[in-house]
């Protein structure tokens, strides 16, 4: 057999344009939720319901009326009469009255006309024949309860509360319609939690690449058969290490059996490889000894695009096609094969399966805000993390409350913070712990106003980050110089508009903001699909018995409906909060633009604030108030970062 001589070595640059020009994907499969994690989605996921999915209590003790407690105080208790208990995953069997309230259970529903809590801590509990009936904040209907019910069990509330304190609203952890996770998103154990809570039984995955594993050499024996050490026979290692590292880069090893160096029996395993997997990797027979015949398959029955590449060790690489299958060689030493794969195939691999190069497992980056901390215990503070235009790693605190699921799935690892610690400073220098070591910072960070355009935009990116906290909020931390760009929708002040988004602090990370991008949706009130009620406007709510559902005071919707009803009061002489007084409902908003036509479908309200756009998606009704302008702003010392400028073409785009 004619030797065959390396004459012409790639560079490792050609080398992985060789491995770029073999087609990997192997498509789009669904997976049962328990096999999800560490696989990549390949659509957006949203929210289909609110979590929670009804109105709980955050702590133990009594559900009530707020306004029953207005004036009570430690000196001079509400005494309220107490008509039932409430617990976890029972459903309440008492509704409220003035003056009354029911004991609750943390995570009980709330019962029909509570709308707060108080905690265990602040009350005291006494039947009627031995509570004081000279003292107490005691309302009208409660005295006249009591003059009939002497015995009747009293508790005494000792602190004021407003309307939703200490309750976990529906949707307050995730709202229904909003964007749970992106395509590209590597499905954690966190996001696992997150999907969970939603309900989803199956997810849409990138399917995991196929590599067949053929090692050659009639030197090799497999681990647990005998060895004969005469003859130079040597265990099989580089099959199991090159199996481990296809599945830690996101692929599906398949073992194949042992292959000597008889070439017929070699062409068939390949072929037989070739016809199950995307890709076949050998292991030995790659060199140019005569005994070395595995490029000579190649080559004559498939195509031979590279026979070794310019690296130390690592030359005797073969890169090709077997039919319709990729096809890599790689040197027949463990430690020269485990070279040339970590730097050549894994990548490949991870690209196939749309998994992102590993990082380390920690990272140092610098506080951007500073966080205050005295409980005087030791603290794991979730964290996430962004770059800067010039590579710097920031480092913000996640959090969102111990019952939220996504104060985890926002996060991409925990800065350990020592009891004595008070706080720390604005720009200190941090060690983050990853929650695994392929974390990486999202290519872009946005905060702000939830927006169907956004999300569509988003869904173009690599690995974009996006927290819908609202318009307000996310301008102030585009002004504290946080994240990347801020979404903010309906009338802003001044202030906050795109010549003015300044960093207020010294030395601050901003600069006035660069605005990438502004359109107008249609706002305004979502009703039952044919409009059964005839609602026409915002009249309708003010002079109506209609029940509303809100968004919350940081939605730019909000801040819409607020100037429309400022309006309305100046045409009619009269003061604006007059008109909200008057409508049912307005007190108390949502999170998420389509989390009030998800109320208005389940029969808790005729109308909700809401988009045309929502209004359609669900087939709902649609009376429409105005056009209110989105805008999106970038930090001016990040409007040329990579991640901003592909949101700024994915916005021209969609």
């Amino acid at each position: 057999m004619n030797r065959k001589e390396f004459r012409d070595l790639a560079s490792p640059d050609e080398a992985n344009e060789a491995i770029e020009s073999l087609s990997l994907e192997a498509g789009i499969e669904r997976v049962p939720l328990e096999d999800a994690r560490g696989r990549v989605l390949v659509a957006r996921l949203d929210a289909e319901l609110d979590v929670p999915g009804f109105d709980r209590a955050s702590l133990d003790g009594y559900a009530l009326r707020a306004r029953d407690t207005f004036g009570a105080d430690e000196a001079d208790p509400a005494r309220l009469e107490v008509v039932g208990e409430a617990h976890a995953g029972q459903k309440p069997g008492v509704s409220l009255d003035e003056g009354q309230a029911v004991e609750i259970s943390t995570g009980a529903v709330m019962p029909d006309g509570a709308d707060a809590m108080v905690p265990v801590e602040r009350t005291d509990r006494v039947d009627g024949s031995s509570a004081d009936q000279g003292t107490g904040h005691i309302t009208n209907a409660n005295a006249e309860r009591e003059a009939a019910n002497a015995d009747a069990d009293v508790v005494l509330i000792r602190t004021s509360v407003a309307p939703g304190d200490n309750v976990m609203f529906a949707g307050a952890d995730v709202a229904a319609g909003e964007r749970a996770l992106g395509p590209g998103t590597r499905i954690t154990p966190r996001d696992v939690g997150l999907l969970s809570a939603l309900g989803i039984r199956e997810v849409p995955v990138r399917a995991r690449p196929r590599v067949g594993i053929v090692s050659t050499g009639d030197e090799l024996v497999r681990p647990g058969e005998q060895l004969d050490s005469e003859r130079g026979e040597i265990y099989d290692v580089n099959s199991y290490t090159i199996a481990a590292g296809v599945e830690d880069a996101g692929g599906e090893a398949v073992l194949y059996p042992h292959a000597g160096d008889d070439r017929d029996e070699m062409e068939r395993i390949l072929r037989t490889a070739a016809d199950d997997c995307e890709l076949v990797l050998s292991s030995g027979s790659t060199s140019a000894s005569a005994v070395d015949v595995i490029y000579r398959v190649i080559e004559e029955q498939g195509e031979l695009l590279v026979h070794g590449v310019s690296v130390k060790p690592g030359k005797p690489m073969l890169i090709g096609r077997l039919d319709d299958s990729a096809y890599i060689g790689l040197p027949g030493y463990p430690v020269s094969a485990m070279m040339v794969f970590r730097t050549f195939v894994a990548p490949a691999i991870r690209r196939a399966a749309s998994i992102p190069e590993p990082a380390s497992a920690t990272v140092t980056g610098r506080l951007a805000r500073q966080e205050r901390y005295g409980e005087g215990r030791q603290r794991l503070m979730p964290v996430g993390l962004v770059e800067t235009a010039d590579g710097e790693t920031l480092v913000y605190p996640v959090d969102k409350g111990s019952g939220a699921t996504t104060s985890l799935a926002d996060a991409d690892g925990v800065v350990e913070v020592p009891p004595e610690t008070d706080y720390l400073e604005d720009g200190e220098p941090v060690t983050v712990t990853l929650f695994s070591p392929d974390v990486r910072p999202p290519t872009l960070f946005g905060v702000g106003e939830d927006d169907p355009t956004v999300s569509r935009a988003l869904d173009r990116l690599e690995n974009p980050r996006y927290l819908s906290v609202g318009t307000r909020p996310g301008l102030r931390r585009l002004r504290d110089g946080v994240p990347d760009v801020a979404v903010a929708a309906g009338p802003l002040e001044r202030d906050e508009g795109a010549t003015a988004a300044k960093s207020e602090r010294e030395g601050g990370h901003g600069g006035d903001a660069v605005e990438l991008g502004r359109w107008e949706r249609d706002w305004g009130l979502i009703v039952r699909a044919g409009n059964p009620d005839e609602i026409e406007g915002l009249a309708d709510l003010v002079d109506r018995d209609l029940r509303f559902v809100n968004r919350t005071t940081d939605s730019g919707l909000r801040s819409s409906l607020g100037a429309s009803i400022a309006d309305l009061a100046a045409d009619r002489g009269t003061d604006r909060h007059v008109l909200e007084d008057a409508i049912e409902g307005f007190d108390l908003g949502l999170r998420a633009h389509e989390s009030p036509a998800r109320t208005v479908i389940a029969g808790d309200a005729d109308a909700g604030l809401g988009l045309r756009e929502t209004a359609e998606r669900l087939d709902l009704g649609f009376v429409s108030v105005g056009k209110q302008p989105i805008r999106v702003l970038a930090n001016q010392d990040r409007a040329d970062k990579k991640g901003v400028l592909e949101l700024e073409e994915a916005l021209e785009r969609v």
